[in-house]
């Protein structure tokens, strides 16, 4: 896979790069990570916004960066989806990961300010998603939310493939308890069914855990069935 990200800020991508799962995928070559700078492709000294038409607050990115560097990018490459963060897009779950780890090439566009000119979203884009139902100052730290989200289930990557299987939002359900060593820990016990080896009845109660917390804490995924 690749994904090139379009930014005011690559630098904010050099630590995304180079820590566990992600900095494994790129040694492995599982994925290349190109981040471009949008003052690189602006053709006024390097001025990427501006103040938006109608007289409202704040500044607005530009067109034509964007479209200047979608473009070079084009020229290369036959790109599966080009991606805007917005709080206004399809909320990023668990399905839509593994649909996008399926993809071969991507194209980010990171916005600021008051975000980007609507006519990107109208004529470049092609795919709008949000990581929740907030604000925050930049595209990056939505970008490095979705990359992590989707590098992890490219094959190959986690030790153990079968890991990402069981993950909270899979099945749709969020995962049971899980324990590790000591077995006793100032009085705290580890259920005893997780240590009698029977894996019939390790998976039944694996499964009711998982649909009691679901029950508890996230009933809300019973409506996304």
């Amino acid at each position: 896979m690749k994904i090139d990200i379009i930014t005011l800020f690559p630098e904010v991508f050099k630590n995304l790069n180079s820590f566990s799962i992600i900095k494994k995928a790129i040694e492995d070559r599982k994925v290349k990570i190109n981040t471009h700078n949008l003052r690189d492709y602006a053709s006024n000294s390097r001025k990427v916004d501006d103040y938006p038409y109608g007289g409202f607050p704040g500044m607005v990115i530009k067109i034509e960066p964007i479209y200047n560097c979608v473009a070079t990018l084009k020229e290369k490459t036959e790109y599966d989806e080009i991606i805007y963060l917005t709080p206004d897009g399809s909320l990023l779950d668990q399905k839509m990961s593994n649909n996008m780890s399926n993809l071969d090439n991507i194209i980010i566009i990171c916005g600021h300010y008051k975000g980007i000119d609507h006519r990107v979203r109208e004529n470049i884009v092609t795919k709008e998603i949000s990581i929740g139902n907030y604000v925050v100052s930049g595209g990056e730290l939505p970008a490095a939310v979705f990359c992590d989200s989707v590098i992890r289930l490219l094959p190959g990557v986690l030790g153990d493939e079968s890991s990402a299987l069981s993950d909270t939002f899979q099945d749709n359900l969020i995962s049971a308890p899980i324990y590790t060593r000591p077995e006793v820990f100032n009085g705290l016990n580890v259920p005893k069914v997780l240590l009698s080896g029977n894996k019939k009845e390790i998976q039944k109660w694996n499964d009711e855990k998982s649909l009691e917390r679901t029950k508890l804490l996230r009933p809300n995924l019973f409506d996304n069935e």
